[in-house]
């Protein structure tokens, strides 16, 4: 094909999209300095929705983030309540 666009403009146009580990990485980074800085309060519900539109992510990454924060006893999750900060 003569009108094939080159693989470095197509580079440049979208860069290398962050793995998904990598953002769910980020994710978790980011809310354990929260929650490590007290900006999230002893008791609070953390809504998975409210959190991935706040960081700008789906709900995915921002899920993997808080099974991490559960294995780390720094959030709790409450059968049909969610997830608190512990």
């Amino acid at each position: 094909m003569k009108n094939k666009i080159p693989e470095e403009v197509i580079g440049e146009i979208f860069p290398r999209k962050v793995k998904r580990s990598n953002l769910s990485e980020e994710v978790y980074d980011q809310l354990k300095k929260m929650i490590l800085s007290g900006k999230f309060k002893k008791g609070q519900r953390l809504v998975e929705e409210k959190l991935a539109l706040r960081l700008n992510v789906s709900r995915n990454p921002v899920q993997i983030a808080l099974l991490r924060l559960r294995k780390e006893k720094l959030v709790n999750w409450k059968y049909k309540k969610g997830t608190f900060i512990t």
